[in-house]
């Protein structure tokens, strides 16, 4: 089922194609009428589905509502959201997390978008079987200072509302 972003913000995507699969590195979704340099959350999830310009997935839809819409506090001010992925293959069933589908430009789309970023969201739910990506990304964040980084109670596909985002230590 395809979900349509919220209303008031435009999206941007990259995609690329590569060995006849197709990959998403990034996924930028910026209010209408937002700052030249906006306040900027990152959120990291486990693989991409369909979601780009045109469309939103259930997951990033969700996390647009959490980081636009909800009127947290962990999100005053907060114009762009930038959506990584541990894995950059698209992929809505069986998933497996082969090293051949993290995708060739994942690591840097994933650096450059926490550099860009003031706030870090960690959207992989409560578990993550894929220890070696889990530990690129941490390892990241332990090398840049100054982030605020937070949690998801549960991956975001299956998210509630209340507690969902959870303060997080590296």
């Amino acid at each position: 089922m395809r979900h349509l972003h919220i209303e008031n913000v435009k999206a941007r995507a990259e995609f690329a194609t590569e060995g006849g699969l197709e990959y998403r590195y990034v996924l930028e979704i910026t209010k209408i009428g937002a700052a030249k340099h906006p306040k900027t959350a990152c959120v990291v999830m486990q693989n991409p589905s369909y979601a780009g310009e045109a469309w939103a997935d259930k997951s990033v839809q969700f996390m647009e509502k959490n980081v636009f819409l909800m009127g947290l506090p962990e999100f005053t001010g907060v114009e762009r959201l930038i959506v990584v992925n541990q894995f950059a293959r698209i992929q809505t069933n069986d998933f497996v997390g082969l090293a051949s589908e993290i995708g060739s430009k994942n690591n840097n789309a994933i650096e450059a978008a926490i550099k860009k970023s003031e706030i870090i969201i960690i959207a992989w739910g409560s578990g993550n079987r894929f220890e070696a990506r889990k530990e690129f990304v941490l390892n990241l964040l332990k090398r840049m200072s100054g982030k605020r980084l937070y949690k998801t109670k549960m991956h975001p596909s299956r998210g509630r509302y209340a507690g969902f985002i959870q303060p997080y230590r590296v």
